[in-house]
């Protein structure tokens, strides 16, 4: 079918951009300012803006569906208003398991998670998993520990109920294996059908034995495929797991696979201790050797590599390995999150793609935020230097981490231009390709992100206003962010209103 989109204003990046394209079997089949040749249908732009669709590119979406369909404590502004939303919403289940998510006691008037005991008279003694805002700790309930083997005796248990580390992943596989097939399948298409409102048009999942299953991971790509959505690339976050990543579709083994955890949590490894707990620098799960031979055996089997890395210890493992192996480390490897990195240069030399997520500095960033308050304002002002990476030549891809935060693509893109340090700012159109095109190159594809003849359908409507000179909306602090009104990938309209 030949679809005809006109009177619009097509952003191509370029000097000068295009009123109308024409899309043909799923790709752009015609560009420019005068229709050429008949159409099946035709769309009215009716003057608004046309962009690649957003990627993604680091997403967990049965978390994320549940944050949005089930207990969301990111809104709780104390203990108390955190204890009386699990007490209303365990009523309300009537005896079901409590899962919630994005509780932050950073800025609570108590400054402290929720205990144990306290878990156990808001939910009337049933199971409760309630993982902090990072999703690298959690507060849960006598019942959930109760249920969980061996839990006593892993490292990151505590016997007031907050867990980190694989005491951590333990309780959190027992709560979410508590799931039905149904209710994950109803996550996962809450999470996709809202991803493609915000005009997102495809997500990376983070899938790994520590953060879901892949169970998870093979029933979110069956959904994928089976239904009108944005596009799903998965990674299986598993050491030398390639076996399972080939069996599974994924495009690495890569992703969450974890060098440590994160500074809310006190687990991002630090090559010095936290300002906040001096007798801690945190936790580095993978040494050089292990993860050398992963890239290696990834490399080998023609997959992506890929690590989760937040503080600076564990990024410089990675480079590390990275060094060590030279040529046999291949090419097209990546590292999520990478918040701290004492060289951009040795990153870039690397040849790694920097999956970020811009909403961390936003939300944790600045002076008073809660990466100062762990690392003292000094260190604190080095984390997401996007300008400095960009400058080095470190390729960048943009995400959400959802539902560590939530999935917001244009608040992003204001939160790299516009960051708490301004010297970290890079220019709004490299935030977008940033947020567009680095998410399907930073997956080995390079066709996609773009708009001209030949790429992929793949784009987002959004009636604005003025633009700026270079071609987006207005993104600065206090402006509106756009809306979107249709999202189309490879061709076909996934949302409309």
């Amino acid at each position: 079918m030949r679809s005809l989109y006109r009177n619009g204003r097509i952003y191509t990046g370029a000097a000068r951009d295009a009123t109308a394209l024409i899309v043909d079997d799923g790709r752009i089949a015609w560009l420019g300012d005068d229709p050429v040749g008949s159409a099946d249908s035709v769309v009215d732009l009716d003057g608004a803006l046309v962009t690649p669709a957003f990627v993604d590119a680091h997403v967990h979406a049965t978390g994320a569906g549940l944050s949005l369909t089930g207990l969301d404590l990111s809104g709780a502004e104390s203990l108390r208003d955190a204890l009386d939303r699990v007490e209303q919403h365990s009523r309300s289940g009537r005896g079901r398991p409590v899962l919630g998510h994005g509780w932050d006691d950073t800025n609570w008037p108590e400054h402290r998670p929720p205990t144990l005991a306290e878990l156990d008279r808001a939910a009337y003694g049933g199971a409760v998993y309630l993982s902090r805002v990072d999703a690298h700790s959690a507060a849960v309930s006598s019942a959930l520990l109760a249920a969980t083997p061996g839990i006593r005796s892993l490292p990151g248990f505590r016997p007031d109920g907050w867990l980190t580390g694989e005491a951590h992943h333990a309780a959190r596989r027992v709560a979410f294996g508590g799931l039905s097939a149904g209710q994950v399948r109803d996550a996962q298409r809450a999470t996709l059908a809202h991803a493609a409102t915000l005009g997102i048009g495809c997500l990376h999942e983070m899938a790994g034995p520590e953060v879901s299953s892949a169970d998870d991971l093979a029933g979110l790509l069956t959904l994928a495929s089976a239904e009108p959505g944005p596009d799903v690339i998965g990674y299986w976050g598993e050491l030398f797991g390639i076996d399972t990543a080939r069996e599974l579709g994924a495009a690495g083994a890569a992703g969450d696979l974890f060098c440590d955890g994160s500074l809310g949590s006190h687990t991002a490894a630090l090559g010095e201790p936290y300002a906040d707990a001096p007798d801690s620098s945190g936790e580095l799960h993978l040494g050089v050797d292990e993860i050398a031979e992963h890239i290696r055996r990834c490399a080998e089997a023609g997959l992506q590599a890929g690590f989760h890395a937040i503080g600076d210890a564990a990024v410089d493992a990675i480079l590390d390995a990275v060094e060590r192996l030279g040529t046999a480390a291949g090419s097209g490897h990546r590292v999520e999150h990478v918040e701290m990195v004492r060289s951009p240069g040795r990153l870039a030399a690397a040849g790694l793609t920097a999956s970020m997520q811009p909403a961390f500095d936003a939300t944790w960033g600045g002076a008073d935020g809660m990466y100062a308050e762990r690392l003292g304002t000094d260190r604190a002002v080095g984390l997401n230097r996007f300008a400095q990476l960009a400058a080095a030549g470190v390729p960048l891809a943009f995400g959400s981490d959802a539902p560590v935060t939530p999935l917001n693509p244009w608040a992003a893109v204001r939160a790299a231009a516009y960051p708490h340090v301004p010297e970290a700012a890079i220019s709004v159109p490299a935030a977008f390709a940033a947020h567009t095109r680095g998410g399907w190159r930073a997956a080995g594809r390079a066709d996609g992100g773009v708009l001209d003849i030949g790429a992929p359908a793949t784009f987002a409507v959004w009636p604005t206003g003025e633009l700026t000179g270079m071609g987006l909306p207005d993104l600065a602090p206090g402006a509106a962010l756009p809306t979107c009104v249709r999202t189309v990938v490879r061709g076909e309209t996934i949302f409309s209103i």
